[in-house]
């Protein structure tokens, strides 16, 4: 294990924090699920060796250790951007280390605009598959022979198994969970009306800032994934209006309790 990795895995197995069965990681405005918890310990993410400090308003930047529904969970609440100035490599390091510490299945979360029109604002978008547009990867460089191969396979990067019970307890739940491609980009700025027609013309469903370098990575050491979009704003090139970050938190805030009610039931049946 690499040094950092295993400072850092040390430090919070010192801290009580010995064997999660699933880790998560909650996106911008997308911080209810942590009512949820029975917490046992909670850190912020700047006491926490090697780790990159949240600088998103809406990203409390905090690693909590608990139960929910009698099973152990390490939440990430508020993740990292490449917008925010951090490498791929520091954004996908809580993934690697969140994997050393225990977890078996993650489940990921991000507030993303709806290309696809057939979707609304505020609700689900469960993703199938992705388009990266990131102009790093968080594999470039020596490959880590003990987290995983040097070429690691993409053809399924999202769990069937953990898809396909989203999509049962969705259906069971009575909530409305599309099912989509989700394009990654830059930011911080979002796209514009020709950058909304290239994405849906290259089949993305949805656009982000998010998930996929923490996606590559869980699937780099075979770490079972899944990940849910919350559709905030609706992209269409042709009856583009002002988005402000109020608003995508507003619609976040709206579609949470479905979220949380998803990964509350997926928790229970892992």
């Amino acid at each position: 294990m690499e040094k950092k990795l295993e400072e850092t895995v040390e430090y919070l197995q010192k801290q009580g924090i010995t064997s999660p069965e699933i880790g998560i990681v909650l996106g911008t405005g997308l911080g209810g699920l942590v009512n949820e918890i029975e917490i046992i310990k909670q850190i912020s993410y700047d006491l926490i060796p090697n780790f990159p400090v949240s600088t998103v308003e809406s990203h409390h930047g905090k690693l909590i250790y608990g139960k929910i529904n009698n099973k152990l969970v390490l939440v990430m609440q508020g993740r990292f951007h490449y917008y925010e100035g951090y490498d791929m490599k520091q954004i996908s390091f809580p993934i690697q280390v969140m994997k050393q510490v225990g977890i078996k299945y993650l489940l990921i979360s991000n507030a993303a605009g709806a290309l696809n029109l057939n979707f609304k604002k505020s609700e689900l978008m469960l993703i199938t598959d992705h388009i990266n547009l990131f102009p790093s990867n968080p594999l470039i460089g020596k490959n880590n022979e003990d987290l995983g191969p040097r070429f690691p396979d993409m053809s399924e990067p999202y769990s069937k198994k953990l898809s396909g019970l989203l999509q049962k307890i969705a259906s069971e739940k009575n909530i409305t969970l599309n099912t989509g491609v989700y394009v990654c980009v830059m930011g911080p700025n979002l796209e514009t009306k020709a950058e909304y027609k290239m994405l849906k013309l290259l089949g993305a469903d949805a656009v982000g800032m998010s998930t996929v370098p923490e996606v590559i990575a869980a699937n780099h050491m075979t770490l079972p994934c899944c990940a849910i979009s919350v559709l905030t704003d609706e992209c269409d090139p042709e009856n583009l209006t002002s988005v402000a970050i109020e608003d995508i938190l507003k619609a976040a805030a709206v579609a949470e309790p479905n979220l949380t009610t998803l990964y509350k039931e997926i928790i229970s049946n892992l």
